[in-house]
């Protein structure tokens, strides 16, 4: 692993995140505060078969720009819906700017592909149907908004499988440390699709019912689909984006490494990154994808890191589902909005806790019952692809 540089830190001017959680602070709040799931079962994804999924049920918008009528789709009107949550005070904050020095950066594993799928399937029962491959081109979600909003600077999409948006958060930082850009839009987007249920089913890697991360029975896990949005810049903000600590385990294709090597290493460049200990992090989101590999190797690897000091800690994904390409940014989206409110913590799903992993301190009360000064968040996708955020409210005595 090649150690991370330390870095500034950049400001989160405004984010924005809709998910199977709902899209505002208050619905946030009230979900990952209670222990009832939001979570829905469905049908018409795979052939025969019910599953539980995190869908995002509110309204999309209806309007798309005939100018971009070549990326619309599902997943384009999920990042426009999202993106005009914060649009407004968005576009007056970066009027300071060269429009040439404004950059897009999103992190996706799905793009547009369910809009095609009918199609497609069309094409294999020998049907005429003409498929448009742009709308789900792993570009065309950063070039469509940088588009909508009129920038001319750098745009590109990142995708790492389950580490995709945290990824292009980690890439916005770099690229203003870099001088590149004045303000950077990060974040991921992914919807719901047949490819990715179809694929994780063929992994036997589904669960049956509501996961249930680190619990004793757990069998896999379920899809959510989400949108997270951030605009970053060098200018202070309420809540910063501190580090990223990256690794790359190289392990097995779908399988993480069994001890947590490369998570552990992810966690630890992101801690010295920012200048931290490890006692200094308030709360920890998990992975927790609650397939049985990937939780038994994560508490292993924050055992490691965190030694004795039992940072408060659970894995939101029995709420929001696991929304790969978009995991990272949602899952960033609910640390920030947690650093900001100072009031609660997300509930780990009350099940029964593996005893194997049952050493970690699950947050099993909503309450905040100290001020949480740095959260982190980790990202662990097929192929060994690591990264550990760190957020802040402030910015450590030791960083640059």
């Amino acid at each position: 692993m090649i150690k991370n540089i330390c870095a500034p830190a950049v400001g989160i001017q405004f984010h924005a995140g809709l998910s199977a959680v709902g899209e505002t602070p208050q619905q946030l709040q009230q979900h990952l505060s209670s222990s009832a799931s939001c979570l829905s079962s469905v049908t018409g994804y795979i052939s025969g078969q019910q599953h539980w999924v995190g869908a995002y049920t509110q309204a999309l918008c209806t309007h798309v720009p005939a100018d971009l009528h070549d990326y619309d789709s599902r997943n384009l009107r999920f990042a426009l819906t999202a993106l005009q949550q914060i649009e407004q005070p968005l576009r007056t904050y970066v009027a300071q700017f060269d429009s040439r020095r404004l950059a897009v950066i999103i992190g996706t594993s799905t793009s547009g592909i369910a809009d095609n799928e009918p199609l497609i399937q069309q094409h294999f029962e020998q049907q005429s149907a003409q498929v448009s491959h742009q709308k789900q081109e792993m570009g065309c979600l950063a070039k469509a908004l940088k588009q909508y909003l009129g920038w001319q600077g750098i745009a590109y999409s990142v995708s790492t499988a389950c580490a995709s948006s945290a990824k292009a958060m980690a890439a916005g930082q770099r690229l203003l440390n870099a001088g590149l850009a004045d303000a950077v839009l990060v974040g991921g987007v992914d919807s719901l699709c047949r490819l990715t249920l179809n694929g994780f089913s063929s992994l036997e890697s589904l669960s049956a019912a509501i996961c249930q991360p680190c619990g004793i029975a757990r069998d896999g896990i379920n899809i959510g689909e989400a949108a997270g949005l951030f605009l970053l810049s060098k200018e202070s903000a309420a809540v910063m984006l501190l580090a990223a600590g990256e690794s790359m385990d190289a392990w097995h294709i779908s399988a993480p490494h069994p001890e947590g090597v490369g998570a552990a290493q992810a966690m630890q460049a992101a801690l010295d990154m920012a200048g931290l200990s490890a006692d200094q992090i308030g709360y920890l989101n998990l992975h927790g994808t609650a397939t049985r590999q990937n939780d038994a190797m994560e508490a292993k690897a924050v055992a490691h890191v965190f030694q004795d000091y039992p940072v408060p800690l659970s894995s939101t994904k029995h709420q929001t589902g696991h929304c790969l390409g978009a995991a990272g940014a949602i899952e960033a989206h609910i640390c920030v909005q947690l650093l900001k409110d100072q009031t609660w913590l997300p509930m780990h799903m009350d099940t029964q806790i593996d005893p194997e992993l049952a050493g970690l301190n699950y947050v099993r009360h909503a309450q905040l019952e100290q001020t949480v000064t740095y959260a982190m968040s980790n990202s662990f996708a097929f192929g060994g692809s690591n990264i550990s955020l760190i957020f802040g409210t402030q910015v450590p005595c030791s960083m640059p």
